[in-house]
């Protein structure tokens, strides 16, 4: 007789999006689209960590020792899938919802049961088609340690679950299918609510973005340096205004982007513009060195707190 456990571990809950009107237009095709799409999130859970529980029908549950190993895998799967959707036509695709949940839940042998599979299962009920939801309890472990981005869905309502289950979808960008249903904008989580909300608001630093956060710079650039120029005098003052615009460039690229702490990256930003500021005025005293030794016991704090 297997001997049941309890254990805390990372729910990985999937379906298909329409899978019924799937089925009606083509049993044998969608049946061989299913089987090629669950090996291939097989496989990802797999070298992500995680363990397949179960399958049954267009459904599938998969566990993980490690919430962010679920995550990406999550995003893995969909991209991929995004991929083999490409070349089918928009009637034809085949389109996953993901719910991720980390709960307390009950083993049995190879099956896990209890609340935590429940809000899984509710998570990805709620999620669009190519999109993946999360709980609060996984938003709090991920939300700095993977590069998506999170809009707040607010309580989520879960059948023999006595309080709301606060909720997130990922933002995956560009890897979200064309169609996908659109999600819901932040809000900010009300105050009766079971665990504060944090959702993370920073926009990716897109490569497209910085290049035309640049290319506006080197344009400004250009032109003070023109005009200093061709109103020479013996003082090269364009360094200055140049300086300022490559300031206020830095500090907004450090505050879009999402792989650094946007604090930490700003005082470096600030440390680099008082170094310059040091060298363009040089007197002989490298004054710089103090507010950056500052600036280096503040990033030192924040890093282990945040740690």
């Amino acid at each position: 007789m297997t001997e049941t456990q309890r254990k805390l571990t990372t729910i990985f809950s999937a379906d298909v999006q329409d899978y019924t009107r799937l089925m009606g237009l083509d049993e044998e095709g969608t049946l061989a689209t299913l089987k090629r799409y669950r090996d291939a999130m097989s496989g990802l859970i797999t070298a992500h960590g995680g363990r397949v529980v179960n399958t049954w029908g267009d459904g599938l549950i998969a566990e993980f020792p490690s919430v962010v190993e679920a995550v990406r895998a999550a995003v893995d799967v969909q991209t991929e899938l995004a991929a083999f959707n490409d070349a089918k036509p928009a009637s034809a695709q085949m389109l996953f919802r993901i719910g991720i949940n980390l709960g307390d839940v009950i083993a049995d042998g190879s099956d896990i049961y209890g609340d935590g599979v429940n809000i899984a299962a509710r998570l990805q009920a709620s999620a669009p088609a190519g999109g993946i939801v999360i709980s609060s309890t996984v938003y709090d472990q991920v939300r700095n340690k993977v590069p998506v981005a999170f809009d707040f869905l607010g309580p989520l309502t879960v059948k023999n679950v006595s309080e709301a289950i606060p909720s997130y979808a990922i933002r995956i960008g560009e890897t979200h299918p064309p169609h996908a249903q659109p999600i819901a904008q932040s809000a900010p989580q009300p105050a009766a609510a079971a665990s504060p909300a944090r959702p993370d608001q920073r926009p990716l630093a897109s490569p497209s973005r910085v290049r035309k956060l640049l290319g506006i710079f080197a344009i400004a650039a250009a032109f003070f340096a023109l005009i200093n120029a061709l109103t020479w005098e013996g003082n090269l003052w364009a360094v200055w205004p140049i300086l300022v615009l490559a300031f206020v460039s830095a500090m907004t690229i450090a505050r879009l982007q999402n792989r650094i702490d946007p604090q930490l990256a700003g005082l470096a930003v600030i440390g680099l513009g008082l170094i310059a500021i040091n060298l363009l005025s040089w007197h002989g005293t490298f004054w710089a060195i103090w507010p950056l030794m500052a600036f280096a016991v503040i990033g030192a704090i924040r890093w282990v707190m945040r740690s």
